[in-house]
């Protein structure tokens, strides 16, 4: 109960952090929404200064912050500059597309580079290393955005087999069909996603499980003439799990991060593009509320890894 109490006191914490340095990062921005002749050259300071007013942006940046910091904790965001609908509702609609991106992405890649890594490491120096190895290199230096217009070229204009952009082809947005359609388009996003994901990730793996495979008691084990898949079972696994656990959490934020450029390129109505369009817009309300809102599931989500590894290894527990 006091680690759990811990817990959401240190999340409370760096929300209250996290929403300080974001308001004052887009405070500091040049221009603003409101700049002189963003909205319409024709309108007068008068009218400006009503308008910014009716926004709460007439009174001092601690007023102002102090206002934003209370109306979070309520899911209010405030209005967005661009379309006057409420933030909260925004980020709602466009929320489950990029979490189901990041969570298949996430499990994908967690159980290819087990494998994968493992693998090459059993296989030291032989032809299975080396090629994954090579492919392990090629994802790490492969950037995302690049690799998107490749298959999109590719597999969309050349082949003509896969949707180029969006999230569905067909109406009503109802029944089998109209999933299948949606998994149909986000073969290549999430293909991206994975492919340059997993490059670092084998490459950490497979150096890990050399360090075991050099161990004293793997070697001990060894010499009691275990079998691989015991060895692999009760020696390997367990005691790269910790490790991978907590870079997997740590690398929540990169997932997430990536998520702008992807659903901007593939056109998918998702968090990230609305954030990239609100960037555009100088829509200061929606930019904040997606940054907090996804600093917020990466704090749960390395509180969430923390908990997987307490149940792992229960000695790590304090208190």
């Amino acid at each position: 109960m006091k680690q759990f109490s811990n817990k959401l006191l240190y999340l409370l914490f760096m929300l209250v952090l996290i929403s300080a340095i974001t308001f004052l990062a887009i405070h500091a921005a040049p221009n603003s929404f409101f700049s002189a002749g963003e909205l319409n050259p024709n309108m007068t300071p008068e009218a400006l200064e009503k308008l910014k007013a009716i926004y709460g942006l007439d009174k001092s940046l601690l007023e102002q912050y102090l206002d934003w910091i209370v109306n979070i904790f309520t899911l209010n965001f405030g209005i967005s500059f661009v379309s006057g609908a409420e933030v909260s509702e925004e980020i709602l609609k466009r929320l489950p597309i990029t979490l189901t991106l990041n969570i298949i992405s996430l499990i994908v890649v967690f159980i290819l580079s087990i494998y994968l890594g493992i693998k090459a490491a059993l296989n030291y120096e032989k032809r299975a290393d080396i090629i994954i190895r090579q492919v392990a290199l090629f994802s790490f230096s492969m950037p995302s955005f690049y690799l998107a217009l490749l298959m999109i070229l590719f597999f969309s204009i050349t082949l003509e087999v896969l949707p180029i952009a969006g999230l569905h082809s067909i109406e009503p947005k109802v029944g089998l069909s109209y999933y299948i359609d949606m998994a149909w388009h986000l073969i290549m996003p999430l293909s991206v996603m994975i492919f340059v994901s997993l490059g670092s990730m084998i490459i950490y793996i497979r150096s890990l499980t050399l360090e075991i495979l050099k161990s004293d008691y793997y070697y001990f084990a060894r010499s009691r003439r275990l079998s691989e898949k015991k060895l692999l079972k009760f020696y390997i696994i367990p005691n790269l799990l910790p490790p991978v656990i907590t870079l997997l959490g740590l690398s929540l934020p990169g997932l997430i991060g990536g998520s702008v450029i992807l659903e901007s390129i593939f056109g998918i109505e998702g968090m990230g593009q609305l954030f990239y369009l609100s960037a555009l817009s100088r829509d200061y309300p929606i930019i904040m509320g997606i940054l907090i809102i996804t600093s917020f599931l990466t704090l749960l989500g390395n509180i969430f890894a923390d908990a997987l590894l307490l149940k792992l290894n229960p000695y790590m527990k304090r208190g």
